[in-house]
């Protein structure tokens, strides 16, 4: 028979993010004549208080792709935990190929399904995008495992404020100094109207 005592510790040995602690907020990404660009603010909210002004929530992912994240930051580290060992084994093969931003993001999608699925989410919004063979590409998927591509794309606030702005603005052939601009505006209008926006940014590329 099991005993009270070992259930109570099977239970507390199992611990999940049942509610995010320290988040970041939107991620916005688009596709510029010769790429991707991809921004965030740097701030980390715990609750309601902005509690760190350095959180980077942008990172490299193998040789042709980049990742932003909103949402829990513990999350976003456990993902960089997993992409960090899928890169390891592809560099293992040594066949002079490698996964590129439309195989990260299909697999970044089953990662989030998988995890919903066993009522363990990971509490993030991700961005992906990249280039590879002069093919640019651009996803998002949300928590729960909901994906799709487009020309930009926005996490959190992003999607109601940003969104709009995009639509209206974006062109195919922006050149670089014309979309750094175009989401200045849009993380302006997030600074404005989120409060857990700050106005320090980072912008990544990849071309």
């Amino acid at each position: 028979m099991t005993s009270v005592e070992g259930l109570l510790g099977c239970e507390q040995d199992s611990q999940r993010t049942l509610s995010p602690y320290v988040t970041g907020t939107s991620v916005i990404g688009i596709k510029y004549k010769d790429g991707i660009l991809m921004t965030a603010d740097m701030g980390g909210s715990y609750g309601s208080t902005l509690r760190y002004k350095s959180v980077e929530r942008m990172k490299s992912i193998g040789k042709h792709s980049l990742l932003g994240a909103s949402g829990e930051i513990s999350d976003f580290q456990e993902i960089l935990r997993y992409l960090d060992e899928l890169i390891k084994y592809d560099n293992m093969w040594d066949d002079g190929n490698s996964f590129g931003p439309k195989e990260i993001h299909n697999y970044l999608t089953r990662i989030m399904y998988n995890r919903r699925n066993k009522f363990d989410p990971l509490w993030n919004s991700l961005v992906l995008g990249g280039v590879k063979n002069g093919q640019k590409y651009l996803g998002t998927v949300s928590m729960i495992g909901v994906h799709f591509e487009d020309n930009h794309v926005a996490t959190g606030f992003g999607n109601h404020l940003a969104r709009p702005i995009l639509r209206d603005e974006w062109k195919e052939d922006l050149s670089y100094e014309e979309a750094v601009k175009l989401l200045e505006k849009c993380m302006r209008v997030l600074l404005y109207r989120d409060r857990s926006a700050i106005n320090k940014l980072q912008v990544s590329k990849d071309h």
